[in-house]
């Protein structure tokens, strides 16, 4: 299955050293006592991550409205919708079933204002039947894709395109981006299977714009 990766922020330790000062030994006559003099410590750089950085004012919290079903009636499609997150590896989450499909919680939900809506499913699986999204190939330009949000609204989009992509070619970046245009990328797998590894070689995404 395709596993988009997703990315985290990693906390930064800056170690600090700290200078000890010895004391001469003592003369037998005594000596005026010599100035002392604080030393100043050397700036320690901080190291450089690539983390951009927020606006100071954090913005207002809305709260997400996941997906809870997805249906494409052109297609037969018609399929529960559950939070995914990120399994140890870096790769998305997904449910077992074919039959049910995982939404990307860490990226954009129907009712967010820009960023793309993942949601991802298997086309097959041991002791399971092919599941639904093996139809996505089916998909037509301009057939209709419904998706009901968790507070019962349901977010229409036209289908755009449907590609294969060779897994290591899937544009993950852009597939996954939370920020600018809305869309609906679907995503299963499909092409030639390979018996030794399990896998099927390519990943089939579709991708379908929101109706106004």
């Amino acid at each position: 299955m395709a596993r988009a990766t997703a990315g985290a922020l990693t906390a930064l330790a800056v170690v600090l050293a700290l200078a000890g000062c010895g004391s001469a030994d003592a003369e037998s006559a005594p000596s005026p006592a010599a100035p002392t003099v604080t030393a100043t410590p050397t700036p320690v750089p901080t190291p450089a991550v690539d983390v951009p950085i927020a606006a100071a004012t954090p913005a207002p919290v809305r709260d997400p409205q996941p997906p809870v079903r997805v249906v494409a009636a052109s297609v037969d499609v018609d399929v529960p919708v559950v939070e995914v997150g990120v399994e140890t590896g870096g790769f998305m989450e997904l449910p077992v079933d074919p039959a049910i499909a995982g939404w990307y919680r860490f990226g954009s939900d129907p009712a967010s204002a820009d960023g793309n809506v993942v949601i991802s499913a298997h086309v097959d699986a041991p002791s399971y039947p092919i599941g639904p999204f093996s139809r996505l190939r089916d998909l037509a330009a301009g057939e209709v894709v419904e998706v009901t949000d968790a507070a019962g609204s349901v977010h229409r989009y036209s289908v755009e395109s449907v590609t294969y992509y060779p897994k290591a070619d899937l544009p993950v970046d852009e597939l996954f981006a939370r920020s600018g245009t809305r869309a609906l990328v679907l995503i299963t797998c499909g092409g030639a299977f390979d018996p030794t590894s399990g896998r099927y070689a390519d990943n089939v995404v579709a991708i379908a714009t929101p109706i106004p």
